[in-house]
């Protein structure tokens, strides 16, 4: 049985913009945000479509190829639970008569299943699919932002990706909910144009990514936990690019983004320090406190009123300069008059 297509943008809806939107994506993203909209059952997802289309498939041909589908996943479910109780299967291989074991067994039917899939999928068209990402609840404005503008104006608009989706938040969301987000394609069986969005969302944005999933598999119902086994994702990390490539391009962007803030905080310190400083034609000395400042010449003032200033100063100086020389005279006397008292003492003893 089918699931209900959650992989088809959907017409008239308020959470989703398209490039003919009435309001700027910028505008979008400020107002719905995933960690502020709460599923209640009526918006699930928040979307943005860009400029091109998803692989056209007419509606039969899709109803055809999940019926086909449906019909090779049941068998090859019923076929997985038999193995378990085939005791003439067993669990350990031998090398010297060739029994393959009941892992072996199974994953050799499970590819089998995959390859009738793609045929499937390929002889109706039925191509589309997406990227699959998770957010943590506490970034994930950021990253659905940072992804649909990419889409958008960024580097996703060079690539085949022509649409892109995040999960709102449910009602009962612990701390730890993690969001999804989808990246779609039109062709997931394409390897180059897959690898070459994979490029991007480690590179450009560091992204988490959890494989490649085509919308037939979604609707036909196969995740992780299906009874057949048979994997959730056509494409794993690790079947497009090798651990250290995939390292490599994350540090890059993560190193990036560790010297842009540097050089924005270099940047914002020097505008700080600029503007702490005082222009060079006003800027001041440190002031000596100790010392009696000095009457600042007023650049308004006339020659005569300069004229008088000078003569009241140094008639003040003059007074001041006379008072010490008495008050020095007199201390000169008075060390006179002591050294004169000892003398006269001693003449009368004599």
């Amino acid at each position: 049985m089918a699931k209900a297509n959650e992989d088809t943008f959907p017409d008239c809806y308020k959470y989703s913009w398209t490039p003919t939107s009435d309001i700027s994506l910028d505008e979008f993203l400020s107002k719905y945000k995933p960690s502020m909209v709460e599923n209640d059952g009526t918006k699930p997802w928040i979307w943005v479509e860009g400029g091109k289309t998803r692989s056209s498939v007419t509606a039969v041909d899709e109803l055809t190829a999940l019926e086909e589908g449906s019909q090779i996943l049941k068998d090859i479910t019923n076929q997985i639970e038999n193995i378990k109780n085939d005791s003439s299967i067993p669990l350990r291989s031998n090398k010297k008569t060739g029994a393959k074991n009941k892992k072996e067994v199974r994953e050799e039917l499970q590819r089998d299943a995959r390859g009738k899939f793609r045929e499937i999928a390929q002889k109706h068209n039925y191509l589309c699919g997406k990227w699959l990402m998770f957010g943590s609840g506490e970034k994930i404005d950021l990253i659905w932002s940072s992804l649909a503008t990419s889409l958008i104006s960024g580097p996703l608009a060079s690539t085949d990706a022509f649409c892109a989706k995040v999960a709102t938040t449910p009602r009962d969301a612990n701390p730890n909910h993690q969001h999804v987000l989808c990246l779609y394609l039109p062709d997931v069986y394409d390897k180059n144009a897959v690898l070459k969005v994979m490029r991007i969302l480690l590179r450009n944005h560091g992204f988490s990514l959890s494989g490649v999933k085509s919308d037939m598999y979604t609707l036909l119902g196969i995740d992780s936990k299906h009874p057949s086994g048979i994997p959730s994702t056509i494409w794993k990390n690790k079947d497009l690019m090798d651990d250290t490539e995939m390292k490599t391009l994350k540090d890059a962007y993560f190193m990036d983004l560790k010297e842009g803030k540097s050089a924005s905080a270099q940047s914002t310190s020097q505008v700080d320090d600029a503007s702490d400083k005082k222009p060079a034609d006003v800027l001041t000395l440190p002031v000596d406190e100790s010392k009696p400042k000095k009457k600042q010449k007023d650049i308004f003032a006339s020659d005569d009123e300069e004229d008088d200033e000078e003569q009241q100063r140094r008639a003040e100086l003059a007074k001041k300069k006379k008072a010490s020389t008495k008050r020095s005279n007199t201390s000169d006397e008075d060390s006179e008059h002591e050294q004169e008292k000892p003398k006269r003492k001693a003449s009368k003893r004599a």
